[in-house]
Parts: C-alpha cells; structure tokens; sequence
C-alpha cells in the first residue's frame, strides 16, 4: 500500500478528535476519582469510554480514510462500544438498586424514605 500525504486541514482534524476524545478521557478519570458514592462514580466512566474512545477512533477511522483505507475495525468498535457501555452501566446500577448500595444523593421531594 502506498502511504499518501494527508492535508493540513485533515491533520488538523485528526489532531482536534484526538485531543477532544483525551480531554473526555481525563475527565471522566478525574470524576472517577472525585464523586463520592457509587452511584455518581457510574456516570463518569460510562460517559468517558463513550466519548472518549470515541474520538480517537473517530481520528484514527479519519486517518484510515485518508489513506484510501475503509477502516472496518474502528467501525466494529465504535459499534460494540455504543452498545456494551450503556447495557453494562445499567446492569450495573440495577445491582447496586438491588443490593441497596447507600447515595449520598438528596431525594427529590415527596420521595419517602425506605
């Protein structure tokens, strides 16, 4: 296969996904680390594999393109990414929901408590 030169403006591209989808990456590591309770620590990490991942596979399905490379990898796991992420997320806070894991969210009002 012959490499071809890419255009700045692809480059640029390329470059701005790579940076989005670690600027997403750090700071669903930093909410990881900063929330409190389990409940809030489920959504930073979900959110950041999504959007994260996301963009450096966006970047590198970009690069392929521009190589004249279809890039049927980076599709298959962009695709089982946006589909495990939420599935496992929700399985995951249904057993804590059934194991009565303690939050230290508020309750909206009218709520009672069990």
């Amino acid at each position: 296969m012959a490499n071809f030169e890419i255009h700045w403006a692809l480059q640029l591209l390329i470059a701005a996904c790579l940076g989005l989808g670690g600027l997403f990456a750090l700071i669903g590591a930093i909410g990881l680390l900063r929330f409190p309770d389990f409940f809030m620590r489920l959504h930073a990490p979900t959110k950041a594999t999504t959007l994260g991942v996301g963009g450096v596979l966006l970047a590198s399905l970009i690069y392929h393109w521009s190589q004249r490379q279809f890039g049927l990898q980076e599709l298959l796991i962009t695709l089982f990414l946006f589909i495990t992420a939420p599935v496992s997320a929700n399985l995951l806070a249904k057993a804590a929901l059934h194991l009565r894991v303690p939050s230290k969210a508020g309750r909206p009002p009218g709520q009672p408590h069990p």
